[in-house]
């Protein structure tokens, strides 16, 4: 079935806002659909596709767009069109664009050059190359490169996995259990889900399998005070919350209101009503000073640079800058230093990141602990031990899209001595 000629414009107009790079890419589509009522939902599956094998595959299309004639970003929209839906569907080509697009398309992409075929900003691939050596570099790109699947957290206080399972079944939804995280299920294609009454009713959440795993490594227990310092839209917290039979005190603390709100829904849905969602207003605010020393778990899940996600938000490779780490650095150590002040002794501090790079990651943990010593690091072979994780890890949890077919994630488990 051809696409209207008008779905190239609409390509090319929403792309060239996106590619400016001033905010993220999911907000910018949303809003160009809302601004353009009239656009049907195969137009949009299809103009979103494109864009996102864009972001993707932006280092390919670039160097293919150099040849060509006309606009650069309609050949750009042509390129994630003919991606997305194959050039036969493509209407209003002239002869010019027909042929070179059936050109370009022929070129086989295994053979391109390892920084093109990366499809990452140089200083990132250099990162990666010096870190891991180039082949293992290529393949960690390839496979951020690649989208996610969609998992799910099956809420332990409404179902157990084998009924959802079950439930999805009936709808039919084709799925299977994820690997490592007890609670997960992975969709094999990515239906429609906020319609269905195991959804609404909160017994599924969407949430990767790496982040379901960061709260489970909290080892959060029925009856503790337990703080998400950084709960954002809630996953992590309604997994903790579930993890602790829905007993005992979890405050969710962020500095953003409209997160924090975004949240209310999704506690209402899951049925929990220990949770206690508090905006802060930076990690030193009072509302924190108030209970240090009487926090037996606090997972800090700071911000980052989100360069795991890249399978998930793939303009964030291309927003990303080497000069933004040093501020993030800053942050990090400021929010992991505030929320170590909670933990009782005894008590455990959790930090973790959704960032593959050693400066976000070890050095925070390094440098926190150069400068703390009432806190020790616990391996995370023995806390993948403790909760029955099937992973070889040693000091820290790190899961990697090319290993685990999770985002990339890395955590470390701190504890206060005692």
């Amino acid at each position: 079935m051809r696409l209207p000629p008008a779905i190239v414009a609409h390509t090319e107009e929403v792309l060239r806002e996106i590619l400016r790079f001033t905010g993220p890419a999911d907000s910018t589509l949303s809003r160009y659909f809302r601004d353009h009522p009239k656009l049907g939902s195969r137009e949009r599956g299809v103009i979103a596709e494109a864009v996102y094998g864009l972001l993707r595959n932006k280092s390919v299309y670039t160097s293919f767009a150099e040849s060509g004639s006309g606009p650069l970003m309609r050949r750009l929209a042509l390129l994630g069109l003919a991606d997305a839906a194959g050039v036969e569907a493509l209407g209003g080509l002239s002869e010019e664009e027909a042929q070179w697009l059936a050109r370009v398309m022929d070129i086989d992409r295994s053979m391109l050059p390892a920084p093109l075929r990366a499809n990452l900003p140089q200083w990132l691939f250099d990162k990666l190359v010096a870190r891991l050596g180039e082949p293992t570099a290529l393949e960690f790109a390839e496979a951020l490169n690649r989208p996610a699947p969609l998992d799910l957290r099956v809420n332990s206080i409404k179902a157990t996995r084998e009924d959802v399972i079950a439930s999805l079944a009936t709808a039919p939804i084709l799925c299977e259990q994820t690997p490592y995280a007890p609670l997960g299920i992975r969709i094999i294609k990515k239906p429609a889900l906020q319609n269905l009454p195991i959804f609404k009713n909160g017994l599924i959440e969407v949430q990767d399998e790496g982040s379901q795993l960061l709260s489970q490594i909290v080892g959060a227990k029925r009856g503790e005070m337990v703080v998400d310092f950084c709960a954002g839209a809630g996953g992590k917290t309604l997994a903790l919350g579930a993890l602790m039979r829905n007993t005992g005190r979890l405050y969710a603390f962020d500095v953003s209101e409209k997160r924090l709100a975004k949240m209310k829904p999704r506690v209402a849905r899951s049925g929990l009503s220990n949770v206690h969602p508090v905006q802060i207003a930076h990690e030193n605010d009072a509302k924190v000073k108030r209970l240090a020393g009487k926090i037996d778990r606090v997972l800090v899940d700071a911000p980052c640079s989100g360069l795991g996600t890249l399978r998930r938000n793939p303009d964030v490779k291309w927003r990303q800058v080497p000069q933004s780490l040093t501020e993030l650095n800053v942050k990090q150590q400021a929010i992991l230093a505030g929320a170590a002040r909670l933990v009782k002794a005894g008590g455990r501090l959790v930090y973790a990141t959704c960032s593959i790079l050693d400066e976000e990651n070890e050095a925070i943990v390094e440098q926190f602990l150069s400068t703390h010593d009432d806190f020790q690091l616990v391996p995370m072979k023995d806390v993948c031990a403790e909760q029955k994780i099937d992973l070889d890890m040693q000091d820290y949890l790190k899961l990697y899209p090319h290993v685990h077919q999770t985002d990339g994630f890395f955590a470390a488990v701190l504890e206060r001595k005692k």
